[in-house]
């Protein structure tokens, strides 16, 4: 989950319920937050669900009771900090997703102005760092839970990413599938009315040479049949009426 300590910008709020959204957080937490900015942020576009449901407290150690892992982030700067640093980094993300298969974890990001305090780390079993550069280390609030969750979900996203044909499916068509298109296209025409008494034969070499010259690879072949049988399946719903 994700725990916003004393946010005020109804923006950076709204930012960071989007965010969540993106990449698959589903519980947010407030801690003081700016009642009038958190009210306005309500408003956000594609996460006012997540923030209607959102739950407030009056303190981190109320918000983060239920959690086995709290991990605060900060930009370090020149603080003397207890808590061991870790970076923002694939090791970092898989220690929090392995936590997070069996208990609770909160995600604690500060105030635009000051992040979080000392007080607010003494909360945490360790601190997270978004490795930026030298010149302006700060990040914008709605930002940096964005970075964050991104690493966290970025295995699970690309598992979901569709895998790339098979190699037979870049391979080149099959004469036989390529018959399959050729006469399931012949159908449509047909019950269209598209092709004419009489001409049948004429509109069968065409179509062949048409689909030939497509120089399908497999994987096409597939998609294209199945949408001509598609089309033909509902032609013949229409022509039984």
């Amino acid at each position: 989950m994700v725990v916003l300590v004393r946010a005020r910008n109804p923006l950076n709020i709204g930012a960071a319920a989007r965010a969540m959204s993106n990449f698959g957080a589903h519980r947010l937490r407030l801690v003081n937050s700016y009642a009038a900015g958190f009210q306005e942020a309500r408003s956000a576009v594609g996460a006012s669900d997540l923030l209607h449901q959102a739950e407030e407290y009056k303190t981190v150690a109320e918000a983060v009771a239920d959690c086995a892992l709290v991990v605060g982030t900060t930009a370090v700067r020149n603080r003397v900090l207890q808590q061991p640093v870790r970076r923002l980094d694939e090791d970092s993300g898989t220690t929090i997703r392995k936590q997070l298969q069996s208990e609770r974890v909160a995600l604690l990001f500060g105030s635009e102005k000051i992040g979080l305090t000392n007080r607010d780390f003494s909360h945490c079993h360790w601190l997270l760092n978004i490795p930026t550069g030298q010149q302006n280390i700060s990040m914008n609030l709605g930002q940096a839970v964005a970075v964050c969750l991104y690493e966290l979900a970025r295995n699970t996203l690309e598992r979901s990413t569709p895998l790339p044909p098979a190699a037979e499916d870049l391979k080149p068509a099959t004469a036989g599938a390529i018959e399959q298109i050729t006469e399931a296209l012949l159908e449509a025409l047909r019950i269209s009315g598209y092709v004419k008494p009489g001409t049948e034969a004429m509109f069968e070499k065409k179509a062949r040479w048409l689909v030939l010259r497509f120089r399908l690879e497999g994987y096409d072949a597939k998609l294209l049949l199945g949408m001509v049988r598609q089309i033909v399946w509902k032609l013949r719903q229409g022509d039984k009426r």
